[in-house]
């Protein structure tokens, strides 16, 4: 009370500003309370089943599954009770994250928790939610507008299911397929990566994040997590300072500028420094030079692991000095680091405005998300808000442009017919849950169209029988008697539709050949799904092969020997809708490749715009060219481009040159295509690759139809690191290319000169 009336208490009030707000609490809180918010727990019921699951030593080796010696889920429950979490993650249920809101809300200051989730394409944790394409098969519709919206629908049933940050986009750019995560990046083009990656962002944040139906992105993982040096998740990465910033920092540089509000660090270490301590990124690229205004947050116990895995800390309390003194502020996941960054402050080791800068980040973002007036949600609105029509066409359309015909002799479409001629639908991918990718609970039977179960519903009514027979899900277990008994059952059909591919099932450990911490040392088809197609198309039974992966496949004999390919990646809950609509063509596919697909493993690595020397010699036993190409995608329909036209032949700093060019649809099918715009530096003081993508339009033709496409180029488009890395344009000719693929033979070209030398901020 003051002079007999009540105290206003200012970050109660919504009505004061988010800058009072974040003051007045920061004011009334002890050292202790403002670490309790840099640190985060797994979920009560995450924390329940890891402590029947896993013994100690799997605790540590896992990135999944977690527990914490010593303490259990009820002595968390009344950590949270007394203010002492700020965060959680793994909490995928309505019920749990009132309860934990519920808790917090009974603490000294009553802060509210944020609850942080891996909705990587769609809240799919969650059970009865829209699962989207997985990310690898959103960058396959070369759409950043698809991105944007999907961030926006994702945002709303996150919100309306408790959690209010997603641990995504993930712009990692991919250089190795060899890596189990290469399902939730955007490919290995940073241009593209990073346009798709601030798209995400800019859906899931709309600007600022402040309300209840925002949430905070987070880009990661920062940084070069997609090249490893063995295939392996976390493995070290050795990467130059040059490809560092033409290709991994790129995307990075979008999202800051998108506004990202938290980046996560990687598994990894960069040239020897661990990612998790390393302040040349975080203090002083990330935020003094491109104004990062977010926070920082570790991946899974990586802050321990600057002791225990990378052995540059003698101590839990020296790695936390490492991290949160280099710009660390948020600690994913658990108990003592809190007692760690504490120590260090008293001691006068760790300067307290460190703790201040993260304290008043986090706090920002609860203020701004709404979470001190609404914390916990309506459960029984949750219905109404999540697997909506509208969100499930989006998840339908982003399927249908996402799938990329490999390869067609023919055989696609399958035509109406009044014969009732059969299929048979087999393969471990054509009749369960793998369509939906990583990063996925099991979702309810009825909310999911499997691979059969679309083709059932859109084959019989074009005419035609479809039978499913079930060769074996367990890609790692498939038998000898059961190929046998497929190939028999081949033998009296019309058509078979084969379902290969891998598995990224994480609730399906055991069973997983892809997806996090699930590398392989080769690209071909796991297990004995090869034998299986082998076996069916020697019944001399037509085949469409459709492979449901996430990663590619490399696997040349199917090339030479299946008459249709249709990579259909991840396609999420109405994929099997999307594949027979393709089949049976109600859609005409318009997907392209966001990554290069290898003949071999031994190829790698293997990209589209490597230097002009990659090539110079062959291999003894292997082509030297790829199975696909970047940029790849088949249509039912053809598309004829025109020789571009430069609006001038030369560009000087300021100008913008305008790239025209004409596209017919010369085929029978209406339908997109992707049209895509590369340029060459001819002669430059260091070696340059030897085509980079520089713009990309979807567009739509009616057949018979023409439409011109234009793409702007200005220093900007042209710039690199020179020979002294400075940032610049140098004089000289670019040759300007535009096509349907990266291939030399899908492309035509024009010339640009540069005059003048042109320096660019970087």
């Amino acid at each position: 009370m003051v002079n007999g009336q009540q105290e206003t208490i200012i970050y109660l009030d919504p009505n004061q500003s988010v800058e009072d707000r974040v003051k007045d609490l920061m004011n009334r809180m002890s050292l202790e309370e403002k670490v309790y918010q840099m640190n985060q727990f797994v979920g009560l019921d995450h924390m329940r089943k890891a402590e029947k699951d896993l013994t100690e030593e799997e605790l540590h080796s896992n990135d999944a599954q977690g527990f914490y010696k010593g303490l259990f889920s009820e002595d968390v429950a009344e950590m949270t009770r007394r203010g002492e979490i700020g965060s959680f993650l793994h909490v995928v249920t309505d019920r749990e994250s009132n309860l934990l809101q519920n808790l917090a809300a009974e603490s000294r200051l009553k802060i509210p928790l944020l609850i942080g989730i891996d909705a990587i394409h769609g809240n799919a944790l969650v059970s009865g939610t829209t699962v989207y394409p997985s990310p690898i098969t959103l960058a396959s519709t070369w759409s950043d507008s698809y991105l944007e919206t999907i961030g926006i629908q994702t945002a709303r049933e996150m919100r309306a299911t408790g959690s209010q940050w997603t641990f995504t986009p993930n712009i990692d750019v991919l250089r190795d397929p060899r890596w189990g995560r290469v399902g939730e990046t955007f490919g290995e083009d940073h241009f593209l990566v990073g346009n798709l990656g601030a798209a995400m962002i800019r859906g899931l944040q709309q600007n600022d994040f402040t309300g209840n139906q925002k949430v905070i992105a987070c880009a990661k993982h920062m940084i070069a997590g997609g090249e490893p040096i063995n295939g392996l998740n976390a493995s070290p990465m050795d990467v130059s300072i040059r490809t560092l910033k033409e290709v991994h920092l790129k995307p990075y540089k979008k999202a800051i500028d998108e506004g990202v509000y938290s980046i996560m660090a990687a598994h990894n270490e960069l040239n020897g420094v661990p990612c998790h301590m390393d302040s040349s990124l975080m203090t002083d690229l990330f935020r003094n030079k491109w104004g990062f205004q977010g926070f920082f947050v570790s991946d899974w116990m990586d802050i321990e692991r600057i002791e225990t895995l990378h052995h540059v800390a003698n101590s839990l309390k020296e790695a936390s000095y490492l991290a949160v003194s280099a710009g660390m502020d948020m600690h994913m996941h658990g108990p003592k680091f809190p007692e760690a960054v504490v120590a260090l402050v008293e001691e006068g080791k760790l300067p307290i405005q460190r703790v201040n800068e993260a304290c008043e980040k986090i706090l920002t973002a609860k203020f701004k998300l709404g979470l001190f007036e609404n914390r916990t949600v309506d459960i029984k609105s949750i219905p109404d808000k999540v697997f909506t029509p509208e969100h499930q066409q989006v998840a339908l359309e982003t399927a249908r442009k996402g799938i990329v015909l490999l390869k067609n002799e023919g055989l696609l479409p399958l035509e109406k017919t009044i014969s009732n001629k059969r299929i048979l639908v087999t393969g471990p991918n054509a009749n369960n849950q793998t369509i939906l990718g990583d990063w996925h609970s099991p979702q309810p039977d009825e909310k999911v169209i499997t691979i059969f179960e679309g083709l059932k519903t859109v084959g019989s009514k074009c005419g035609y029988d479809l039978e499913f027979f079930d060769s074996g899900e367990n890609i790692r277990k498939i038998k000898d008697n059961t190929i046998a008994a497929a190939a028999n059952k081949a033998k009296d059909v019309d058509y078979v539709v084969l379902v290969v591919g891998d598995n990224a099932m994480r609730y399906r450990w055991k069973d997983k050949t892809a997806g996090e911490n699930m590398g392989r040392a080769a690209l071909d088809l796991a297990g004995k799904q090869l034998d299986l197609v082998k076996a069916i198309e020697a019944t001399g039974t037509p085949i469409i092969i459709v492979l449901v992966n996430h990663r590619p496949i490399s696997e040349p004999w199917l090339h030479d020997h299946i008459p249709s390919i249709v990579e259909a990646w991840g396609p999420g809950s109405l994929g099997g809708q999307a594949v027979a609509e393709i089949i049976f063509g109600q859609v005409n596919p318009s997907g392209k490749l966001p990554l290069t697909i290898a003949r071999d493993v031994g190829q790698l690595r293997m990209i589209y715009n490597h230097k002009p020397s990659a090539y110079f010699h062959k291999y003894a036993f292997e082509k030297i060219e790829p199975l696909y190409p970047f940029g790849f995608g088949l249509s039912f329909t053809n598309f004829e481009y025109s020789k571009p036209k430069l609006s001038s032949t030369m560009i000087n700093s300021n100008e913008i040159v305008s790239v025209t060019v004409s596209v017919t649809n010369t085929g029978n099918y209406d339908g997109d295509e992707v049209v895509q715009m590369y340029i060459r530096d001819q002669v430059s003081s260091v070696t340059r690759p030897v085509k980079e993508l520089k713009g990309y339009k979807r567009i739509f033709l009616k057949k018979g139809e023409t439409k011109e496409v234009f793409f702007d180029i200005d220093k900007s488009t042209l710039a690199f690191y020179d020979i002294n890395m400075k940032y610049c344009v140098e004089p000289g000719d670019f040759t300007i290319m535009v096509g349907s693929s990266s291939d030399d033979r899908d492309l035509k070209s024009t010339k640009l000169t540069v005059k003048n030398r042109m320096d660019v901020n970087d």
